[in-house]
């Protein structure tokens, strides 16, 4: 077996795909152990201060995930030892139970813009991105991202708090975004929903969440009517501000699919109307809550 060569152990280790049989491939003698790190394509960090010790044996990673508090500088390794990444999932963990608070002692020791800005400079591959729920990330470091990113398809910024117009911005002037997740960033007005709509990214949008942007009104949301290509929207709980007048802007939409309305309370049947009579693909639409909405028999779904 020591005189396999790398290019040998590989094809050997292609048919391996079982993770603990590669790990144990890997524990085999040092040259195993570098094929094996070379060869790997993904990593799932559960202790971040183990990051410096492990990361150089992956140079070839095309995806990356950590829930955990990860600092800056551990992002600046990311950017230097795995130029190749393409997907990096750091959703920060939701509590499993009302006892398990958030712990604002990590909001110090957790990445921002920093090290947002090391990964778009090193990692210029990058397609999807998923960030929610870390608070330390703002507009700087996003913007940097999209503007450096032509590959970025992808993009969850879910609840991350200090989420404002600007990054709307950039993302307007992007050519690649498909998916959008912007859940929870109530900063949000409808001065960046018309960046979005009258941006390159109207012609590419194919699924944008904004459940819980409850600064947005009609105005806002009637600019998404630009946005030709979209085939899922939530717009769940964004206030009272969102009415039929805003809403039935949206039936303009041809390409909708799936439609969220949920706990709009000033949602009526006149917007059901308008959906069903020019939505032909709508497959989905939720009006939980949306009681003036369910008052009467919704009968142009019932038509033939």
């Amino acid at each position: 077996m020591s005189q396999l060569g790398d290019d040998e152990l590989t094809l050997i280790l292609n048919w391996v795909t079982d993770p603990k049989d590669r790990q144990s491939f890997s524990e085999v003698c040092k040259q195993w152990l570098r094929v094996e790190g070379l060869n790997r394509s993904s990593i799932r960090l559960l202790e971040p201060e183990h990051l410096l010790r492990v990361l150089p044996r992956f140079p070839n990673l095309l995806q990356f995930e950590a829930s955990k508090s990860i600092a800056d500088s551990d992002l600046e390794l990311i950017a230097r030892f795995c130029p190749k990444i393409e997907v990096i999932d750091l959703n920060s963990k939701t509590p499993r139970k009302i006892s398990d608070k958030f712990d604002e002692a990590l909001l110090f020791d957790d990445f921002g813009n920093d090290g947002l800005c090391a990964l778009a400079h090193g990692c210029p591959k990058l397609r999807k991105v998923s960030i929610r729920r870390r608070k330390n990330v703002g507009n700087f470091g996003i913007v940097s991202l999209v503007d450096l990113s032509h590959n970025l398809t992808y993009l969850d910024l879910g609840f991350c708090s200090l989420v404002s117009d600007p990054t709307l911005d950039a993302i307007g002037s992007s050519n690649s975004i498909m998916v959008l997740g912007l859940q929870g960033c109530s900063l949000i007005t409808d001065r960046g929903l018309k960046f979005l709509a009258n941006g390159s990214c109207s012609k590419t949008m194919k699924r944008l969440n904004l459940a819980g942007c409850d600064r947005i009104t009609d105005f806002g949301v009637s600019n998404l009517q630009n946005m030709c290509g979209l085939v899922e929207l939530n717009l769940a709980e964004c206030g009272p501000k969102i009415t039929d007048s805003g809403v039935v802007s949206i039936a303009a939409i041809r390409s909708l699919k799936r439609l969220n309305l949920s706990w709009l309370i000033n949602v009526t049947n006149q917007t059901v109307v308008a959906l069903a009579e020019n939505c032909r693909k709508l497959e989905m639409l939720d009006l939980t809550g949306c009681e003036l909405g369910t008052q009467h028999p919704c009968s142009p779904y019932g038509r033939p």
